[in-house]
C-alpha cells in the first residue's frame, strides 16, 4: 500500500527469503527511486507498472546479496543511474558475495554511475536526499536521508531495537558506532525505514535501543 508524505509517495515490498524491505519512492511526477533492489524484480517491476512510474535511480546502501540481487533485471527493463558507494561496488558484483542454495552471483551493473560519498546530495524530480555514509555493517555501507520528509532509508545500518551485525566480511563494530552517532544526531521525528522488519523513528531508538543508549550524543 502506497502512503503520501507531502511530495513523497512509499511502497514497501518485501522480497527474498531474508525478507528485504525494497522501497520504491516517487513524486508527484511520477519520478521514483528503487531503493534496496534485492530480490523477485517481478514484484518490484509490478508496483513501478501499477503506478505508471519513470524509474530515475536505483540506490543501494551497502552490496550484500541480498540487497543488489534484483537490480540486473530491474535494470533491463528500466534503465537508471546506479548508486552504491566505491567501497561496496568492488565486491558486491563478485563471488565473495555469493550466498547458496538461495542467491547467485549478482550480475554487475554495466556501470555505477552514482559513486556514493558522505554529503551527498542529490535530486531526483522533487526528491531531494543526502548521503550519510555509514559504515560497520559492511564497509562502504550508507543512509539516504530526505530532510524535507524526515526520512531515513537506513538500509542495515539501523532497525529497530537493534542494529546491524558486525560479524560478516567487512564488518566493523567500532565504525558502525560511529556511524550510529550521526543517526543519533538526526530529528526524533525522523522516520527510519529499515532493510529488514518494520519502520520506526529515531526518538524510539534513542530511547529504547541499547546500542544507540550505549553511545553518546553525535
Amino acid at each position: 500500500m502506497a502512503e503520501i508524505a507531502r511530495k513523497m509517495n512509499i511502497e514497501t515490498v518485501v522480497v527474498g527469503a531474508l525478507e528485504m524491505n525494497c522501497y520504491v519512492v516517487w513524486d508527484g511526477g511520477r519520478n521514483a527511486l528503487v531503493i534496496d533492489p534485492g530480490a523477485e524484480p517481478e514484484r518490484i517491476l509490478e508496483v513501478i507498472k501499477n503506478h505508471r512510474l519513470r524509474v530515475a535511480a536505483y540506490l543501494v546502501p551497502h552490496g550484500h546479496y541480498d540487497h543488489v540481487g534484483a537490480l540486473s533485471a530491474l535494470l533491463q527493463a528500466h534503465p537508471a543511474p546506479v548508486a552504491i558507494s566505491a567501497e561496496d561496488a568492488r565486491w558486491a558484483f563478485k563471488s565473495i558475495n555469493q550466498y547458496p542454495p538461495h542467491y547467485p552471483v549478482p550480475k554487475p551493473p554495466p556501470e555505477i554511475s552514482r559513486p556514493l560519498k558522505d554529503g551527498q546530495n542529490w535530486v531526483d524530480g522533487t526528491l531531494r536526499y543526502q548521503v550519510i555514509a555509514t559504515p560497520g555493517h559492511s564497509p562502504g555501507g550508507v543512509c539516504f536521508y530526505f530532510p524535507d520528509e524526515h526520512a531515513l532509508f537506513a538500509g542495515d545500518t539501523l532497525f529497530q531495537g537493534s542494529v546491524g551485525r558486525t560479524d560478516l566480511p567487512g564488518g566493523d563494530p567500532r565504525a558502525l558506532s560511529n556511524s550510529l552517532k550521526k543517526l543519533k544526531s538526526l530529528p526524533d521525528d525522523t522516520r527510519v525505514f529499515p532493510g529488514h522488519g518494520p519502520e520506526t523513528t529515531i526518538g524510539i531508538e534513542r530511547q529504547t535501543n541499547i546500542f544507540m543508549k550505549r553511545i553518546g550524543r553525535g
